[in-house]
């Protein structure tokens, strides 16, 4: 599958390689630093290349290239899944931000890991809970493992994300539904894309080796059961989801319900798309007027559309301006604006907006003088914002069930967040 491993600085040095097969050289990585690092290309490069009948998939951590190369006919998702859980990976062992600095000085616990995640060029284990049992830091005190049976069983065995014996003084287990929500409407205010992207994030400090049962919304379909019964404007059609390999997912094609012994920790359980029935948080109507060349009128209004008892948070409006603008007088109705001549257009803050409420903006645009008679091109209006407790799509946990032999009482906090996606834009 893959055939070599390295990190690359952006001077195009190699910082570490681990060689898997020999079926290509280390000259590759002159072929890497030349045609894609040294390239001279605008935009955003693919993370696939293919060069000299070598294929690289590679993908960047902060100033690090981390690249793999083959000559199989491999699946580059696959290739590029487990190049990001490899930066995660040395994350775990050395922080968040890691730097060239930070691998040379540990270059034992990186040939380490690269012996360990990957065997001949199939990945292997890449658990994160696993690898910390046998492979530590050498400033470190490694763990004393008195049953060596049991950290074999958990390294080969079904359940590898969780090791047994995990105890805690308090059982609790934290949820979060993150939203976030991309929008383009027209002039007139019509839909031309939605889109809803969420993730449910958990945090579990369980006793033991626990089953969970986790429960969305009672009339819930995913994209293959739209057309059934379950799927109507009261539920939440789901167009695709994916789930931590520690869910049981011929349970969840049975009756929806997401049972799995989950990580200790922190991780992801599930993400999810939507694109119909969104429940927009805000509606934005803009009335942009020219007069002539010298003035243009601005009046937009901003209104919240979710519940008066919830209150969005870092709202931001960005309403453009035409670039050859003199000054700015505006007005608002709640909230503070001004004009950014770095950005060309008009910042418009709310740090607190109350559900079910409205705000007005009205500005007179005073223009410079120009030769240039192009017509000005009108970008869009641009929204931020943040609102707690609100899903957009409408998902929502039903029910989170904990089941354990010794029969512990656990303490479950839920928390929603919804907020603006890539792009949340108004044609004007």
């Amino acid at each position: 599958m893959i055939s070599m491993l390295y990190l690359m600085n952006a001077r195009g040095d190699v910082v570490i390689s681990r060689q898997y097969r020999d079926d290509v050289s280390q000259a590759t990585t002159d072929s890497f630093r030349l045609k894609v690092l040294g390239a001279k290309e605008g935009g955003t490069s693919a993370p696939i290349r293919s060069i000299d009948s070598s294929t690289f998939v590679y993908c960047r951590h902060l100033n690090l290239y981390f690249v793999a190369v083959t000559r199989s006919n491999v699946n580059p998702s696959l290739v590029l899944e487990f190049l990001y859980q490899k930066i995660r990976v040395l994350q775990a062992y050395l922080g968040d931000s890691f730097t060239e600095d930070k691998v040379r000085n540990n270059f034992t616990l990186l040939y380490e890991l690269f012996d360990e995640t990957m065997d001949f060029g199939y990945p292997q284990n890449t658990s994160i809970d696993v690898l910390k049992l046998y492979i530590n830091l050498g400033k470190q005190k490694a763990r004393v493992v008195e049953d060596q049976a049991s950290l074999t069983s958990q390294i080969t065995g079904a359940i590898d994300w969780r090791r047994e014996g995990i105890r805690h003084k308090r059982n609790e287990v934290y949820i979060d539904v993150l939203e976030s929500v991309n929008l383009l409407l027209s002039q007139t205010g019509g839909i031309l894309r939605q889109e809803v992207t969420g993730s449910v994030m958990m945090n579990t400090k369980l006793t033991g080796m626990p089953e969970c049962k986790f429960g969305l919304n009672d009339k819930l379909s995913v994209e293959k059961d739209k057309n059934s019964s379950q799927a109507g404007k009261s539920g939440v059609s789901i167009d695709d989801c994916t789930f931590h390999r520690c869910v049981s997912l011929g349970r969840f094609d049975a009756d929806r319900t997401i049972t799995f012994i989950p990580p200790d920790g922190e991780f992801e359980l599930m993400k999810y798309r939507v694109t119909e029935n969104i429940n927009l948080p805000f509606r934005v109507i803009a009335a942009i007027q020219e007069d002539g060349q010298t003035r243009v009128s601005i009046n937009v209004k901003l209104s919240a559309t979710f519940s008066e008892k919830l209150f969005a948070s870092s709202v931001v409006l960005k309403i453009p301006v035409p670039e050859n603008t003199a000054r700015c007088k505006i007005k608002t109705t709640l909230g503070r604006a001004k004009y950014s001549p770095e950005d060309s257009a008009i910042l418009f803050k709310l740090k607190r907006f109350q559900g079910q409420s409205e705000s007005m903006l009205s500005a007179d645009v005073t223009l410079m003088p120009t030769v240039n008679k192009t017509a000005w091109s009108r970008p869009p209006i641009g929204l931020d914002f943040s609102v707690p407790m609100f899903t957009a799509s409408g998902v929502h946990v039903r029910f989170l069930k904990v089941f354990d032999k010794s029969g512990y009482t656990t303490n479950r906090w839920v928390r929603y967040i919804t907020k603006s996606g890539d792009s949340y834009n108004i044609r004007i």
